[in-house]
């Protein structure tokens, strides 16, 4: 009888340490979660951020300043100015 109790009690113990060890592992994960979570929440804000600055540096004023100011390319007279004639139009 004594052996038996002591074969249980042994289980116990061991069960006992499996589930501690369990839940422990189970907090790390949660942890990491959070934190991966977190860093894809402020990758998700700098990626709108970069957005807005794409979009700003895009601006056809922008655009056509530094096409002046470095390229010193400039709108041409309406008389040098031809477009091409779509199929079918007469003119």
């Amino acid at each position: 009888m004594f052996r038996l109790n002591l074969f249980l009690l042994l289980i116990v113990v061991f069960c006992a340490l499996a589930v501690v060890t369990s839940q422990h592992r189970g907090r790390k994960l949660f942890q990491a979660l959070e934190a991966e979570q977190e860093k894809v929440r402020q990758l998700d804000i700098e990626f709108g951020q970069l957005q807005i600055e794409m979009s700003t540096w895009a601006t056809h004023p922008r655009v056509e300043k530094i096409a002046r100011e470095r390229l010193r390319m400039v709108v041409p007279p309406l008389q040098q100015v031809s477009r091409p004639v779509p199929v079918g139009e007469v003119r």
